[in-house]
């Protein structure tokens, strides 16, 4: 019973994201259309970037609640960079490091501080949005060359570049994962710290290596998201940081930690990205989509729970 139970639990994102897709089909013409559907994958791919590195951070028992905010600081300086005349690759490698900078950052706070990282990663969103608009002087980073542009928006064989790019991301997050110590501690920290601690993990680095990774994908996507808009936003990835925690609960991945895959957070991204281009298609209150993001949150949370009280009974 209880196996039946887990399985049908692992298999309730595909048949959601099953069902969404077939009802989207039907109730928009527009929907299956090819440019409709490149647009969903462009449009889903900072989220499902970002997604990845909070399912390492979940999967540890934390949260980050400043990815949003270092998306935006990692655009706006990186988008300076090229604007000042550096090379295209390099100016992304600038947006990726200061995505690692303030990732290490938390992990360092939330370990050497002992501070839950609920209150330090909502600390260090007020602090990387703050210094990113001071940087800026409020103002988006323009001038860029066209090249840039072909980041988010080019195309290799008729499919768009960034799901190559969002593919190697997720291939290289499972093999950290499932294939690797970081990924094997990662979920024994995330399950018992207590007990980690006494099996001799080093559970302060691998935290900081957990945040500093999660902070390196915000970078990229905002590089990403960058070359999509072609501009540098200080002010963009506000309220991200929802949606990049919904993508990862809805896919299997629980807030108390020790769970998580990255198939299932690639699958509630997607659900994410089809609720809100299907919203639009139909028509419906952008207002709404946030409300629902939230019920969503509540209802996955309330699913896990209980689960696990059925099985703890």
């Amino acid at each position: 019973m209880r196996a039946s139970a887990a399985t049908w639990q692992r298999l309730l994102p595909f048949l959601s994201l099953a069902a969404l897709f077939i009802f989207l089909s039907i109730a928009s013409p527009n929907f299956l259309t090819p440019t409709n559907l490149s647009s969903v994958v462009r449009q889903t791919a900072t989220i499902n970037i970002m997604a990845l590195g909070m399912t390492l951070v979940i999967v540890s028992g934390g949260i980050d609640l400043s990815v949003g905010a270092i998306l935006a600081f990692a655009g706006t300086i990186g988008t300076m960079a090229i604007a000042n005349g550096l090379p295209i690759p390099i100016g992304i490698l600038v947006g990726l490091l200061c995505g690692l900078g303030w990732g290490f950052l938390n992990g360092l706070f939330i370990t050497a501080l002992k501070i839950p990282p609920f209150i330090v990663t909502l600390g260090t969103l007020g602090i990387v949005r703050g210094v990113t608009l001071i940087i800026s002087g409020g103002l988006p980073v323009v001038g860029l060359p066209r090249e840039f542009e072909s980041v988010a928006d080019g195309s290799l064989a008729g499919i768009p570049s960034v799901l190559f790019v969002l593919a190697v991301c997720a291939v290289l997050t499972h093999v950290v994962l499932h294939s690797t110590k970081l990924g094997r501690y990662t979920y024994a920290i995330g399950s018992n710290k207590e007990a980690a601690v006494y099996a001799g993990i080093s559970v302060g680095k691998y935290t900081v290596a957990v945040y500093a990774i999660c902070g390196m994908l915000a970078g990229l996507a905002g590089m990403i998201e960058a070359s999509r808009l072609l501009t540098g936003q200080p002010t963009a990835g506000q309220g991200y940081e929802l949606q990049v925690i919904a993508a990862v609960v809805i896919g299997g991945g629980s807030l108390t930690g020790g769970e998580g895959s990255v198939i299932g957070t690639l699958i509630g991204a997607f659900i994410m990205g089809l609720l809100s281009n299907g919203s639009d298609l139909l028509g419906v209150n952008p207002y709404l989509q946030q409300a629902l993001i939230g019920a969503i949150i509540i209802l996955a949370v309330a699913v896990d729970e209980a689960r696990k009280r059925r099985f703890r009974q």
